[in-house]
């Protein structure tokens, strides 16, 4: 990982490459995704270093952290890409009166194609994102289901390097009961201004959890920055707020992108 670490912050030491027609368009930071693609022949790599969510309810006590999470895409074509993500290590930690009970491993693996349906360019941006999970995940982390949903990326150029961000998605998720699948419901609206190679955005996320067993409701206001070392290179962290009893009070987190 360290290594790995070093040669991302050494490219990032590197000159743009001249050809390079748009900078760098990570789905990182921030919840929502990015509604564009790769060009073809293009290969990408997102890396989160470090990903740390904290929860405290009723005298119990929730810490689940994430190391190396990356995403790796590929442009098939100017107007697709396909993608494969996973967490290389994963780490939960329950405490409460009775003591603290650890589990850790590999995350579950998602395969994630992009597609852009328009022809031309303009100040609006949609792609569309099928995903599916494949159950990876060791110490059990997951819930060792194939699950898979459809994201649909937008943004809308504001002008004076305003932007606004919206990212729809549902999914099928596996019932609590471990029969049969229940909707999925997540939503991403997000300002971001941009300073030079600076930009800074704030997203109102929502989810809303459909399980038969009852409905589990989550919002979160979250903060993000993102620093374009170069035309292939960004560097970002943020924090996101949990806004009621059932998301994580606070998560915060840090990463680097790299097109190679």
């Amino acid at each position: 990982m360290m290594r790995l670490v070093a040669l991302l912050l050494l490219l990032a030491a590197l000159p743009a490459k001249a050809d390079d027609i748009r900078p760098i368009c990570p789905d990182r930071p921030g919840r929502g995704t990015s509604p564009c693609t790769l060009e073809e022949g293009q290969v990408q790599l997102e890396l989160g270093l470090f990903d740390d969510s904290y929860q405290h309810r009723t005298d119990i006590t929730t810490d689940t952290d994430n190391v190396g999470s990356f995403l790796a895409k590929w442009g098939v074509s100017d107007r697709m890409d396909v993608e494969a993500g996973m967490a290389l290590y994963q780490r939960q930690r329950v405490s409460d009166a009775s003591g603290t009970t650890t589990l850790k491993g590999v995350g579950d693996l998602f395969l994630h194609a992009k597609y852009n349906p328009l022809t031309t360019d303009g100040p609006f941006a949609l792609v569309l994102a099928p995903f599916l999970k494949l159950p990876t995940t060791s110490g059990g982390l997951s819930n060792g289901a194939v699950e898979g949903g459809l994201v649909l990326p937008m943004a809308y150029d504001l002008g004076n390097n305003w932007s606004l961000a919206m990212t729809p998605e549902a999914d099928a998720q596996l019932n609590a009961s471990g029969r049969g699948y229940h909707a999925n419901l997540v939503n991403v609206v997000g300002l971001g201004k941009s300073f030079g190679p600076v930009s800074l955005g704030a997203e109102l996320w929502s989810g809303q959890n459909l399980d038969p067993a009852g409905t589990v409701s989550q919002y979160s206001f979250d903060l993000d920055a993102a620093w374009l070392v170069n035309n292939d290179t960004q560097l970002d962290g943020g924090v996101n707020i949990g806004l009621n009893r059932a998301t994580p009070d606070l998560e915060f987190y840090f990463g680097i992108s790299q097109r190679f």
